[in-house]
């Protein structure tokens, strides 16, 4: 299912600028689709996810390179796939990896300005009940919005406390929002 090229293009062209709202719309347009795609290759919910945190991570961090002559979902499934192969390869070889410092600049590049939706609908809400919806997501989710919000850690803190890329917490607190806003939204 591809979207019109047109508004999908400018939409990657805004990204390739470091526009927030660009990469909010392409996490939110292809999120569902790449992780069906991994959670067919992998059975497994928290790999799959793992694997759809890491895609968008890459797929931000190059999206300078994406050649708009071919589709966009192609390629995030690409990279998505050969996460996938070199994340069996590194259990087989037992060997963890680690960002370069150049790849650390870029991601201080992607621009985190104006508050989303979800950022408006999460302030609103009473602190005890706001508790209560962060417990229904998954654990690894309340932790980035606990470490983010209520710890107020910079992104580059939460990498560190995580020991995971900046880009991988950016995407990984992009969809913990996301998912933290559609709690409230089906409570209401």
């Amino acid at each position: 299912m591809e979207i019109n090229p047109d508004p999908l293009q400018q939409q990657i062209q805004d990204a390739k600028k470091g526009k927030q709202v660009a990469f909010n719309y392409l996490l939110d347009t292809f999120w569902n689709e790449v992780y069906g795609f991994q959670l067919k290759r992998t059975q497994n919910e928290y790999d799959a996810e793992d694997i759809t945190i890491q895609t968008f991570s890459r797929a931000f961090d190059k999206i300078g390179s994406f050649d708009p002559s071919y589709s966009f979902k192609t390629w995030l499934f690409t990279i998505s796939k050969n996460i996938h192969v070199d994340l069996i390869r590194k259990k087989k070889a037992s060997i963890r990896s680690r960002t370069t410092n150049e790849e650390d600049e870029r991601v201080y590049r992607i621009v985190d300005d104006a508050p989303t939706v979800e950022d408006a609908l999460i302030t609103k809400q009473n602190l005890a009940q706001l508790l209560r919806d962060i417990k229904k997501l998954k654990p690894h989710y309340q932790e980035v919005i606990n470490l983010r919000y209520f710890q107020e850690m910079s992104y580059k803190e939460i990498a560190n406390h995580l020991q995971e890329p900046m880009n991988n917490v950016k995407v990984k607190l992009l969809r913990a929002k996301k998912l933290l806003a559609q709690v409230i939204q089906n409570r209401k």
